[in-house]
């Protein structure tokens, strides 16, 4: 969202004339244009009421109240981290930022696609990965995809760090519908991680699963201080495909 600059005219008062709607009201009616034309995606954070009131130079009591009326209309959602967009809409994603999880298919009808989260002691493997203490809780996502004849199946499972979900809002709020039955996608994961100012590594190692025909991809991200953010081990049958995509940025 721009900040509205001393040469602009405020967006309060262009809709003064005309308009007997308080002023909340109005400035409800504008913060909503916004999240419809995507300034702010689906599920992003909204800028602090400090940032909007400056930006629609008025109070950031008229702000605060213009939240509420979003909220009662469901299109904002406040927690401790502050408000978010509940807007339906497809999100924007960062060029090149990979999909969470390892694995995910792209969007296919064929397909049919389950991902959920709980609130759990991860994998004793995955503990120690993340650094957690054993049968501490976490945040852990799991993914199944299969194709209606079956020939094509593969599952992940991701265990976050205290890192992660210290530092990613967007993460932690799962935290609060991890029952392990809602759905649960969190495509943008690593998007979200970026956007907090974390750098992603990632190695993967892949590996056969006994003597059974499938394999097995295990991912470890980390940030640019070597802290653990997530660990994903994602299993392939032998009669799937793996595709790995990169773009190596040109010099200078």
């Amino acid at each position: 969202m721009a900040r509205t600059t001393p040469h602009e005219p405020a967006p309060s008062h262009e809709t003064a004339q005309g308009d007997d709607r308080p002023l909340y009201g109005r400035i409800a009616a504008l913060l909503l244009d916004e999240l419809r034309a995507g300034t702010i995606p689906p599920g992003e954070r909204l800028p602090g009421e400090r940032h909007l009131a400056a930006h629609y130079q008025v109070s950031r009591e008229t702000v605060r109240q213009a939240l509420e009326v979003l909220r009662r209309g469901g299109l904002v959602a406040t927690d401790r981290r502050g408000s978010h967009a509940t807007l339906p809409g497809r999100p924007v994603e960062a060029p090149g930022t990979p999909t969470f999880p390892l694995g995910a298919r792209p969007a296919d009808p064929c397909a049919v696609d389950r991902a959920t989260v709980t609130w759990e002691a991860p994998p004793p493997e995955h503990a120690r990965a993340l650094g957690l203490a054993p049968h501490r809780p976490t945040l852990v996502h799991r993914y199944r995809s299969a194709t209606p004849d079956g020939r094509s199946l593969r599952t992940a499972v991701t265990s976050f760090s205290a890192v992660a979900l210290a530092e990613v809002a967007e993460l932690a709020r799962y935290r609060e519908r991890a029952d392990g039955a809602t759905p649960a996608q969190l495509r943008r994961a690593y998007d979200w991680m970026r956007k907090a100012g974390l750098t992603l590594h990632h190695r993967d190692a892949i590996s056969q699963v006994g003597d059974a025909s499938s394999v097995r991809v295990t991912r470890w991200v980390h940030d640019q201080f070597a802290r653990p953010l997530e660990i994903t081990d994602l299993v392939v049958n032998e009669q799937d495909t793996l595709v790995y995509e990169f773009t190596l940025p040109a010099a200078g």
